[in-house]
């Protein structure tokens, strides 16, 4: 039969596809192990053909940015080399999705396509349309949750209402147990011929200029190098409770990108950071399994809020700040972006992101408060800037993330708490390891002056070989005075709010 432009077989075609094939659409999911949809395709039966549609204009104003796309390159690559291994391939396509979908039916003479559902307001829409097209064309459709612990839509406040404070929604999250993550398949049966795709390079991924190295260095992405670093994190993490403050040393996960890109499974790091804690292998182990857990579900939460409040990409949750006095100021945005505020731990958090793409969770919440409350700079401009140089650049947890910090959002830090830079420094990096790491121009200066080198005496700058303004910036701000000013543009915004009353 015919409808909509697909042709529906019953039989092996021409091509030698076989009765009842499976199109499994790769997304935000790139692995093969605890993948829902692929254990589903499998299980029916049949020749699966698994195919990654390169779309970005399907992401409603959020295509990945250039560092997602180099990590996207390598693990597209790691899960095509995992299928062969089991007797598959992967077929790259660009899109429209719908419409590539629907050539590869033709192709192949699939009867259903499967696949991992996400999240995103944009990604959510598009999923709906391509679902009702081949649903009225006769495919069968199938979806699954392979990304969440917890489906955003199955909880609720007791009054019915999305949660918007964190402590609840954990409590309520934490009830529901995760189910145990499912092997990947050892062989998966694929079409006598297959379709054609294009190249991995024709997608252009990478950047045109080689800025990568420091990626490379840093990562490994794809599914055995999501678990490998889930492994050495547990073997290695000492203190997470502690460490995990500390971006001076290796306290956290770093698991957040392969989590993004599915190249491991919430469920797979539930149950392995379960497994660690009942045979108490782990450093710290009760305190550090509810610290880790809390992190793993305030992922959950994120996307709990985007899915019921999608305007907040770009608007705050909170409607009084909309008549927030944010500045206008591209070369302050500049010297914050490339790590020039002559302020070193604000400095070593920009210039970690611009070397190896990720950037530890303490520095995130301090260079994003430098932005919003001493520069006055909109919390919209600094996500953007995340979001195109983070490689675990993720809607839901940058949405959250900067909303926290400027106040506005959901479960918010209050907005008049302003992050002393030098004080956060001296707390979290005290020996200064962080600072000497990425900025290592200050390493010469006393201890005492290394968080703040605009107080040291001329002697001591002359002594570790620094002319400030030429080795180092200047502060571009006095905090003293930001603070001030943050606090002041605060009530000018509760008092047009009022007035609007």
């Amino acid at each position: 039969m015919r409808s909509r432009g697909i042709r529906v077989q019953s039989s092996s075609n021409a091509d030698g596809a076989l009765e009842g094939a499976v199109v499994v659409w790769f997304r935000l999911d790139l692995r093969l192990a605890d993948n829902p949809a692929l254990a589903a395709a499998t299980a029916r039966g049949g020749t699966i053909v698994p195919v990654f549609v390169w779309a970005p204009d399907e992401d409603g104003g959020w295509p990945p940015g250039a560092a997602s796309r180099w990590w996207l390159h390598h693990s597209l690559r790691g899960l095509d080399e995992n299928l062969r291994a089991r007797g598959s391939r992967l077929i790259l396509r660009n899109g429209p999705s719908l419409q590539t979908l629907r050539e590869l039916i033709r192709e192949t003479g699939a009867m259903a396509v499967y696949w991992n559902r996400r999240y995103e307001p944009a990604a959510r829409e598009r999923d709906a349309a391509v679902e009702g097209a081949l649903r009225q064309a006769g495919i069968e459709v199938r979806t699954f949750n392979s990304a969440l612990l917890v489906e955003p839509g199955d909880l609720a406040t007791r009054a019915g209402r999305p949660f918007q404070v964190f402590t609840p929604f954990w409590k309520a999250a934490a009830t529901l147990e995760p189910h145990a993550p499912v092997d990947a398949p050892s062989r998966l049966p694929a079409p006598r011929r297959w379709p054609p795709g294009v190249r991995l390079d024709q997608l252009a991924l990478l950047p045109e200029v080689d800025w990568a190295a420091g990626l490379r260095a840093a990562w490994t992405p794809g599914e055995s190098g999501a678990h490998a670093q889930v492994r050495m994190f547990f073997d290695e993490a000492a203190g997470y409770t502690e460490a995990r403050d500390r971006p001076g040393v290796r306290g956290t996960s770093r698991v957040s990108p392969h989590l993004h890109f599915g190249e491991i499974s919430p469920h797979a790091v539930y149950h392995a950071l379960q497994e660690q804690a009942a045979a108490k292998t782990w450093s710290g182990v009760v305190r550090g399994t509810e610290a880790f857990l809390r992190q793993l579900y305030w992922r959950e939460f994120a996307h709990h809020l985007l899915f019921h409040f999608p305007h907040t990409t770009d608007a705050p949750l909170n409607p009084a700040f909309r008549e927030f006095p944010w500045r206008s100021d591209a070369k302050a945005f500049w010297l914050w972006s490339k790590g020039k505020t002559g302020y070193p731990i604000v400095d070593a958090a920009m210039r970690e992101l611009w070397t190896i793409g990720w950037m530890h969770n303490r520095a995130r919440m301090i260079a994003a408060s430098f932005l919003v409350k001493d520069l006055l700079l909109p919390w919209q401009q600094g996500a953007r800037g995340f979001w195109d140089t983070l490689v675990d650049a993720d809607l839901a947890n940058n949405t959250l993330g900067w909303q926290w910090v400027a106040g506005c959002g959901a479960d918010a830090a209050p907005y008049f708490r302003v992050f002393n830079p030098e004080l956060q420094s001296r707390k979290f990096d005290s020996d200064g390891a962080y600072i000497c790491a990425w900025a290592p121009e200050l390493a010469r200066l006393p201890d005492a002056r290394l968080h703040a080198p605009w107080t040291a005496a001329p002697a001591e700058l002359h002594a570790a070989g620094i002319i400030l303004g030429r080795d180092y910036p200047r502060r571009m701000v006095d905090h003293s005075e930001a603070r001030a000013d943050a606090l002041a543009a605060y009530e000018v915004m509760k008092s047009q709010r009022r007035s609007k009353r």
